[in-house]
This record gives C-alpha cells, sequence and structure tokens, in this order.
C-alpha cells in the first residue's frame, strides 16, 4: 500500500510519527494488516490540483 501520498496519512505532533486517520473497525483494521485487500479501500489521493486538472 502506497500510505505517504494517501490523504488520510496524517502527521501526528504530539506522537511524532504518521498514522492512517480513517475511522475503522477492528474488522477492517484486521483485513488491512492480513492483506486480504488487494489496494487499500480507503485510498484517497492528496494531489489536490488533480481535480483542477480534470476541470480543465
Amino acid at each position: 500500500m502506497i500510505c505517504d501520498y494517501c490523504a488520510y496519512y496524517v502527521w501526528d505532533e504530539d506522537d511524532e510519527a504518521w498514522y492512517c486517520d480513517v475511522d475503522m473497525d477492528e474488522d477492517d483494521i484486521w483485513r488491512l494488516e492480513s492483506m486480504q485487500y488487494k489496494s487499500c479501500p480507503y485510498y484517497r489521493d492528496s494531489d489536490e490540483y488533480k481535480v483542477v486538472k480534470h476541470q480543465i
């Protein structure tokens, strides 16, 4: 999974670490960790200009 480019991958200043900010339940976390998904179903591209490029 490419979390580095996901809009939900945020920096926590208190812990000084990156984490996924998606609201998941225990089953979803287990599926992600056990690689039952081929790609992350919550992935959202953080490139804000992608929408603008599409509109032009």
